[in-house]
């Protein structure tokens, strides 16, 4: 069984910072592509942010220089450095895995989500 937990969300005046992380854990054997998610009240969840296995990045446009995703040299954690904060960008984030775990089969895992709120 494959988990993964996100941390560092919080509560953050808009232009602050946060930093995100998520950890993978349990039975796993490797892991692709990681992505940021994030989802609030009434709205599809939204891609924010991905990195492969050999570290191409892609962003939400509305995100674009002032997030970052970056992963570890064990390549089993993920992190979301968020710069210049925005009321919108409030929402649940959520930690998203494609990871080879005992079936032999690359599965998405998904972590429950840590809220992040932008507000003065």
């Amino acid at each position: 069984q494959v988990y993964l937990v996100e941390s560092g969300g919080g509560l953050v005046q808009p232009g602050g910072s946060l930093r995100l992380s998520c950890e993978a854990s349990g039975t796993v054997f490797g892991i692709n592509t990681m992505r940021w998610y994030r989802q609030v009240p009434g709205k599809r969840r939204e891609l924010v942010a991905s990195i492969t296995e050999s570290h191409l990045t892609d962003y939400l446009d509305s995100v674009k220089g002032r997030f970052t995703i970056s992963r570890d040299n064990a390549e089993n954690t993920v992190s979301l450095l968020m710069d210049s904060l925005k009321p919108e960008d409030t929402a649940v984030y959520i930690c998203n895995a494609e990871v080879l775990d005992k079936s032999d089969t690359y599965k998405d895992y998904w972590g429950r989500g840590t809220q992040v709120t932008v507000s003065s």
